[in-house]
Order: C-alpha cells, then structure tokens, then sequence
C-alpha cells in the first residue's frame, strides 16, 4: 500500500501539477476528480491506469479518434431521485438523455476499435449500459425540450381540443373587429395584446357601446382594452385547458421521474464513468504538452531517470522562452543513496524534486517528461523534506523542526521507502549537526532505503564514498566563469566553490586569504583538491566529446566512400555488360555480313534462309528463359537490338560493296604482321587500343585496362 504524506505532495508542488491538469479538463466533475488526485494505494491500478492515459494520447493523432465525452453534470438529478414522490423537470431528463447518449456513443466506440484501445474497452466493460432511460425519455420529450402529444392519450385529446378553441377564438375576434371597426368605435391601432389575450382597442367615448371584459387601458386613458363578448366563453375554455394542459405535463413528468428513479444507481455509474474518461483525457493533454511519456516499468527496486525535466520548470520556462536542462539519475540497489554536492543555485534541489514529483506522477497515473527508455518502480513511502520549516505558530525553529522530521523518519524510513532531504544537516553547529546528520545516513542506509540528499558537508560525502551503495554526485560548475551548467554528473563529490564564488563577487583577495588561514589547512586542501578533480573532468568530458564528433565524422566520411566504391562498382559491370554485348552484336553482324557476301555472289536464297535459321538457332540456345513478367521488356530490347543490327549489317553492306569496288583500283593490301603476347593491338576497323595477354588456338585474350576480350588472331592489327 502506497503511503504519501500531505507534506510531501506539497513539498513536491504535486498540487500545483493537479492544477496544471485539471485545465485540459472540459466538465467540472472531472475537474473536480483531478484536484483530488492522490497516489494510488494499490501498484496494481497504476499500470492499467498509465495505459489508458498513454492509448489516450495516440488517440489526439489517429483517424480513429475518441468521440467527444463532454456532459452536463446530473449531481442534482441524482439527489432529487433519491427523495421519495419527488419530480424531475424537463431541462433535467434532457442532461440525464445526454449523459446516456454520451456513454453510449462511448462504449459502442471502444468495443469497435478495441484492438486499438484495449484498456479502455477494459475499462469500458465495467459500465452496465440499457437503453431503457433513453428510450423513456425519448418517448415523451422531442428533441426541442418539449412534452411530445405522444405522450398520453388525455395530453393529446388537450391539446386537440385548444387548437380547436384558438380558432374559435381568432374567427369570433376577427368578426368582432370587422363589426365595431366599421361602426368607427376603435383606435387606429384597432386591437392589441393583454396577459396574452386579443383584446380591442376602443375610444374611451365610445367604452359602452362595445359588449366585453374590460382588461386594461392606455397610460394617456384614450384608450380602453375590451375582450369582446364573442370570444369570452371560448377564452374561459382556453384558460381550463391551458390549466389541464399543465396538470397533465406534470403527471407524465411525474411518472416518468418514477420510472427512471429505479436507474439512479445506473446513472450515477454513467457519471462516474463520462468523468473518468475526462480525467483520461485532461492527462493526456497535459502529457502531450509537457512532452510526457510511458518509462518502463520494473519489479526490481531500481529508478532510472533519463533526460527527465521538471514539468512546473519546463512550462514556466517556455512562458519566458528559456532552456529548460533535463537530468540523467539513477537509483538501483548497489547505489541505493546518492549525496549530491556543489554550489548553491547549481540546480541541486530541483534535481532533487524533479526525481520526487515525476516519481509522484507516474504513482498517480501520469505520463511523465522523460525519455520512453527510463525505468521506474514503485515505492511505498515517499518522504520529504524540503526547504526553510521554521514553524513561528509551533515556536520551532528551523533546525527543531527538522529534528522533528528526522524522528519522522526514523519510524516511517523502510526498504520501500524513497527519501529526499535537502539541505541535510544544516541548521546547526556544522561539526556537531553534520556527525549527527551522519548517524541519521548510516540508520537510513542499514534499513535499505532508497534516497537522495544535498549537503554541502564533507563528512557526509567522505561517507557516501565510504559506503558501498551509496555514492557522491555533484552539479557541474563552470570553474572559468564560474556558472552553473546544471548537468549532474555521479560518482564524485563537489566543491561549494566558496573562496572562488567569493572573489567573482568582488571580495577582496586579502579577506578571502584572512578566511582561508582562520579554518583548517587541510579542509582548504580537500575542497581544493575536489575543485581541481571537478576542472580535470570538465576537461576530460570535453576532449571526450571532441574524439566522439571527430570518430562520428570519420565513420561519415568511410561510408560515403563505401557507397562511391559501391556506384563504381555497378558502373564498371555496367560497362562489362555493354562491352561483351556490343561485342556480340559485331560478332553476329559480321556472320550476318559474311551470308550477305555469300548471297551477293551465288545468288542462292535456300541456302541463305537455311543460314540463317541455323544461325538464330544457335544464338537462341545461348539465350536463358525468362519470366514471364520480364518477357515484354527483353521482347522491346530484343525488337531495338535487331533494328540496330538491322541497321549494321546495312552499314556494313554499303561497305562492303563499296570496298569490292575500290578494291579493283586500289593497290594491294599490306601483307599481316605476325602477333605476339605484349603487342598492343586493336581490332580493324576499330579504336580501342589493347594489349595482348595470352594466344591460344589463333585466338587472343585482349586487355583493355577494365575489362578483357577474346578477339580471333585475324580480327586484329598491331599499332
């Protein structure tokens, strides 16, 4: 069971978060419930409860959104019910009609789209749903807040029987006013309307001459208002069952109070649930606002904070546009207890409620601001103590009030327990208050307790580095100019900096050299000494960061070459395959030029057909079978090869009958060169320049730099 002390909320400014969230909320029963928040008294609803909150907030950017669950509040409805021959009033059942319609729209949502919703729909479960309410209601209110005819069979009857009435009412008016208008007795207003009855306006002067009830007169007294004679016993009928007319609405709303009091318990589960579902909502809204997130959940005794801001920080902050610095701590069995240590203003205690109020948080069900990959667990205590107590109504001072607290602890601090102190110790003689804040530590630590404090005592940091599970940590602190940088770094105690924060302020020298000789040597050395630790580590994070962006950057630059290499690669191959292609089509050019001589000379077409029929046989052979979905774009690539071939075997026609011509008139041919292996060649006709690798079979292995061929011996010329 999870036991917080009203001081701790408050010291933690819980309350103030409370107030944050119950501004998203939009019915006042849901902000009611927040303002009431406290943590839960059993781990078991926390986890259910942090996943609706988080399915909540998936829901603001999803196309499946959760429908509106605004409603009016039916406090007062309820109470009435449970008062014995009470009766509800119109504007009532429609607020009780729109809490059912809203629950529901609501449940029927969730059981749709439970897969995404899962916890809700859970939750949803719980809530026992009939259509009897609404459909009473329907039945006898319209949707504009008026008793339907429908209603019963006497308020139907009443009802037919004054709309009758009012046209009598209206003919016998209407030849009343045609009579005396034309008999010159009426005003040029002619008639009016008195205590919603047609009435005549007639001249004073001629008051006696018109039959009726007089209702009233002008302020001037020219005019006198007179009901005529003909409309008196239909307006007396209209008012008899106006009046039944009222009865009977009673009665129906009457018995339909009756009808739903039985559902009072119903209803108030529909309330108590539309107001949950707000409660969700305002949560999930603040969470997406302060940038909240689920961490992960242990069962161990272990608290991991990353990057994890303070919210009342992080939103006063964005109001005056300045950084907000997320804190890094973790508290785990083998470091159970962390003294943080340093300058004061270094950010020490909102460290220190930062890890309290977000531990509060997550305990009440709330998203908090920090990484998605910090990891919580549940404490069963949470003790505070925070801040200037001094008490003047009690007579205590401060330090009385914090002996006070410290015996608090003695008897509440157990191995489920998270403890926060700041300022521990202080108050009192620094030699005598600080051995006793360290006895307080030492009973803290043998009871297993998780904690953090600050001190700026040296004895309790020589023991936090004594003790095997607790351990030192420190706010860092600019020693050039003396600035905090409110980044907490673990596993080394931290120096107040006193003398040099001193100088900064423009105390003389000779003063803090006077101070420096009026304590001991030796406390002078050691906060010295964790000083100078404090500026080596500054230095050494630096240089750390500096090998870091240039390994980054080097690792940069090796991939980009990878993927050059990579590119290179894909080009060579692709001018492999546009080689050993082009090389083809010379090839079978040269076969389809040598039939074409062929023909030219003998004339014969058979052997020509047969040729070439053997010659695409064979080249098929070569060929591999394709899929089926690849056969459209080889048979495209295949129709533009034989147009160039088509093409070729043309040029080279032209070629060759030209050369058959000049070959009569031209001089004889230069007799061949013998080839050998280092000779750099090219083929005829040709402009690549090669050089032989190997001959085998008076065939060549020609090396052109990227890539190789295998050329026959006569196809070639020395260069």
């Amino acid at each position: 069971m999870v036991r917080i002390d009203k001081k701790t909320l408050q010291d933690l400014e819980f309350p103030s978060v409370l107030q944050q969230i119950s501004e998203f909320c939009i019915t006042d029963p849901g902000r009611n419930e927040v303002l009431a928040i406290v943590p839960y008294k059993d781990t078991e609803s926390i986890q259910p409860e942090l996943y609706r909150v988080k399915e909540f907030t998936a829901s603001f950017d999803n196309e499946n959104r959760i429908p509106n669950h605004g409603f009016e509040a039916i406090s007062n409805e309820l109470h009435l019910l449970n008062i014995e021959n009470s009766s509800l009033e119109i504007g009532a059942f429609r607020r009780i009609l729109s809490v059912s319609n809203t629950t529901k729209e609501l449940l029927a949502f969730f059981k749709k789209y439970n897969e995404f919703y899962t916890q809700l729909y859970e939750y949803s479960g719980d809530v026992d749903y009939t259509n009897s309410i609404s459909e009473a209601i329907i039945a006898v209110i319209d949707r504009y807040g008026a008793i339907k005819d429908s209603a019963s069979s006497e308020l139907a009857a009443i009802r037919k029987r004054l709309n009758v009435v009012k046209g009598q009412i209206n003919s016998s008016f209407t030849k009343a006013l045609s009579r005396y208008s034309s008999s010159d007795l009426l005003d040029e207003i002619r008639e009016s309307v008195v205590d919603n009855r047609r009435v005549l306006a007639v001249k004073a002067m001629h008051r006696r001459k018109v039959k009726g009830m007089v209702l009233g007169q002008s302020k001037t007294g020219s005019i006198v208002y007179i009901e005529p004679q003909e409309t008196l016993e239909f307006a007396n009928e209209l008012s008899n069952l106006v009046y039944e007319e009222q009865e009977e609405v009673k009665r129906i709303l009457k018995e339909l109070t009756d009808f739903i009091r039985p559902f009072r318990e119903t209803l108030s589960g529909y309330q108590e649930y539309l107001t949950r579902i707000d409660v969700f909502y305002a949560k999930a809204r603040y969470a997406i606002d302060i940038g909240g997130n689920l961490p992960l959940l242990s069962s161990e005794k272990r608290l991991f904070l990353k990057n994890a801001y303070h919210p009342l920080l992080l939103v006063s902050n964005r109001k005056q546009k300045a950084k907000t610095f997320p804190q890094t701590i973790e508290l785990a069995p083998d470091k159970r207890i962390i003294v943080i240590s340093g300058p004061n203003a270094g950010g020490k205690s909102i460290t220190l409620k930062t890890v309290g109020l977000l531990q509060l948080m997550l305990q009440s069900g709330m998203l908090v601001p920090a990484d998605p990959l910090s990891e919580f667990c549940f404490f069963g205590r949470v003790l505070t103590d925070i801040g200037d107590n001094q008490s003047i109504e009690n007579h205590l001072s401060t330090y009385s009030y914090r002996l006070k607290m410290m015996n608090q602890f003695l008897k509440k601090c157990k191995s489920d327990t998270l403890f926060l102190i700041d300022e521990f110790g202080t108050g009192s003689d620094p030699e005598l208050g600080g051995a006793l804040a360290e006895t307080f530590l030492e009973v803290f630590y043998e009871r297993e307790a998780f904690g953090i404090i600050t001190t700026h005592y040296t004895n309790l940091k020589l023991l936090a580095n004594e003790l095997p599970n607790a351990v030192n940590a420190n706010m860092q602190f600019d020693s050039k100019s003396l600035e905090p940088m409110f980044k907490l770094h673990l596993g080394e105690a931290g120096s107040s900096f006193t003398f040099e924060v001193a100088q900064k302020n423009g105390i003389p020298y000779s003063l803090i050299n006077k101070a420096k000789k009026k304590i001991e040597r030796g406390k002078v050395r050691f906060d010295k000494t964790i000083a100078n630790l404090q500026k080596e580590r500054s230095n050494v994070r630096k240089t750390a960061a500096t090998l870091e962006t240039t390994e980054k950057k080097a690792r940069e630059e090796s991939k980009q070459l990878e993927q050059i290499n990579v590119k290179l690669q894909d080009k060579l191959e692709s001018y492999q395959e546009l080689y050993d292609s082009n090389m083809k089509l010379l090839t079978l050019g040269k076969k389809v030029d040598s039939l074409a001589e062929r023909y030219l000379n003998n004339k014969k077409k058979r052997e020509l057909i047969d040729e070439l029929v053997k010659l695409v046989m064979i080249e098929n052979s070569k060929r591999k079978k394709l899929h089926p979905k690849k056969k459209k774009v080889v048979k495209a690539k295949k129709k533009k090869l034989e147009e160039e071939v088509e093409k070729k075997v043309a040029v080279i026609r032209e070629k060759k009958v030209k050369a058959k011509k000049e070959a009569k008139q031209a001089p004889p041919p230069k007799p061949k060169v013998a080839l050998k292996v280092g000779d750099r060649v090219r083929m005829i006709d040709g402009r690549a320049v090669g050089t032989i690798d190997s001959i085998e079979k008076n065939k060549a292995i020609v090396n052109y730099g990227m890539f190789t061929a295998d050329v026959k011996m006569d196809e070639l010329e020395k260069v």
